[in-house]
């Protein structure tokens, strides 16, 4: 199974704080994280984000598009970098996550990615499913070419 695992964002990272001498520690044992997760086959991506100041967002109405520009109340609602995981089970999730090394309060959430076999055929056909795969794939390729 895939997860999310989804990492709030801080009054830093909304600022755009980048590592600082201070700050050089944790980032170095992320990085140590992040290793140990490649090498046993569970990271398939990772990433911080840039400050919602930098961001944007579109509200959809009917045809209407609305496009709202950053930054965006309530960091904690925020999210601030993601990793997504290959693991056996929610509770393999949980125990990797325990390992990261984080402090302060810090919330991390894990979400569960649907998969094609989550839906009824009635909703996501076999072919459907087919081309989805095609496609995700195809990303693989493309990434591993970079």
């Amino acid at each position: 199974m895939r997860v999310m695992v989804i990492v709030k964002a801080d009054k830093n990272s909304e600022a755009g704080i980048l590592p600082t001498k201070e700050t050089k520690e944790t980032f170095a044992a992320v990085g140590k994280f992040n290793e140990e997760l490649v090498k046993a086959g569970v990271m398939l991506a990772g990433e911080g984000l840039q400050p919602s100041s930098k961001g944007k967002r579109v509200r959809f109405s009917g045809q209407q598009r609305t496009v709202i520009d950053g930054p965006f109340a309530e960091a904690k609602e925020l999210v601030g970098g993601f990793w997504l995981w290959q693991v056996k089970s929610m509770e393999e999730a949980v125990e990797w996550l325990k390992r990261a090394p984080f402090d302060g309060g810090k919330e991390v959430e894990i979400r569960q990615v649907y998969e094609a076999s989550d839906f009824p055929a009635e909703v996501l056909s076999a072919e459907d499913a087919a081309r989805e795969q095609e496609l995700r794939d195809e990303l693989q390729r493309k990434t591993a070419k970079r």
